[in-house]
């Protein structure tokens, strides 16, 4: 079904699980329209019709035939603005505040009442999905800003292998053994963990893990590995990974090692080019089929100067 189809598909079935499709709203006598003004009143202090207009992107006819009945039923009061004599302060009276609790006390029992037949857990995926889909409609632009570092949380070993796996996959080709591969250096990683001389960062960007990379020891006290170096596609342009890149670099750094080594292969050009821009050295080249593919695996050295 195509996206627009769906979009009107999703809103047809919200509506009407919702009751927006009802002549009133619960426990009210208002419209959707009425409670959506009522709400911005009882949410400030005073504001004007023009301010409801911008607030709700509502034809500026419609708020004035709203303001105009809610005044009539006594629900709000206006005064002249004292500092703009042709402004016309609104705010609500006691009988309008009364008419909001009716109105949220209503729409909250029914919003409850839909959701109790969920399980936690999925009332916590409709809260995630949801905030997702307003951040997407929202089209807020990706900043560097924005992006969070952290350490590991649980869940993170798992949630990098099949992100890895499906992402390579998508963009390269590689079958399921590469997926393997992953799974057996955090497995490794885990079991052997040494906090004096490993470390790994975590990349978010609206809520979500966009980006990772490892720190880990070799048989060489004095070499460690940069591993597993990875940014999502619609988070890349930020800058994520040559900072994910840095930090791996200035941990490795203050762990005392004197080299720091990384193994890829050429078709990942973008982290390549993070690499050398960060001074490592391409130090050997050996081709090899490995993940369905015909591959020129590269050695990557950093001398730290420590």
């Amino acid at each position: 079904m195509p996206l627009v189809d769906q979009v009107r598909s999703f809103n047809r079935f919200y509506t009407r699980e919702i009751g927006l499709l009802a002549e009133h709203l619960p426990q009210s006598e208002l419209t959707l329209a009425e409670a959506r003004v009522l709400y911005e009143l009882a949410h400030s202090r005073e504001q004007t019709a023009a301010d409801i207009v911008r607030s709700l992107g509502m034809d500026k006819a419609h708020v004035s035939r709203i303001v105009a009945r809610f005044r009539d039923a006594g629900l709000l009061k206006s005064r002249v603005s004292p500092e703009h004599g042709k402004h016309t302060l609104l705010t609500l009276t006691a009988v309008g505040r009364r008419a909001f609790k009716r109105l949220n006390d209503g729409t909250q029992s029914q919003i409850k009442a839909l959701l109790d037949p969920l399980t936690s857990h999925n009332q916590r995926r409709l809260a995630k999905n949801m905030r997702e889909i307003q951040a997407l409609l929202q089209a807020k632009p990706l900043s560097a800003e924005n992006v969070q570092f952290r350490p590991l949380r649980v869940g993170d070993l798992g949630w990098i292998t099949h992100r890895q796996a499906v992402l390579y996959n998508h963009e390269y080709g590689w079958d399921w053994r590469y997926e393997g591969l992953v799974a057996q250096i955090l497995g490794n990683f885990a079991a052997h963990f040494d906090a004096m001389r490993e470390d790994a960062w975590i990349a978010e960007l609206e809520h979500q893990v966009v980006g990772s990379v490892f720190l880990m020891k070799t048989g060489d006290p004095g070499v460690a590995k940069l591993r597993l170096l990875y940014v999502d596609a619609w988070a890349r342009g930020l800058g994520i990974g040559s900072r994910l890149v840095q930090m791996c670099i200035d941990r490795a750094r203050e762990f005392g090692y004197r080299k720091l080594a990384l193994w890829t292969n050429d078709v990942l050009v973008s982290a390549r080019k993070i690499y050398e821009a960060a001074g490592f050295i391409l130090q050997e080249e050996n081709r090899h089929q490995s993940f369905g593919k015909d591959l020129l695996g590269q050695t990557w050295v950093l001398d730290l100067g420590t």
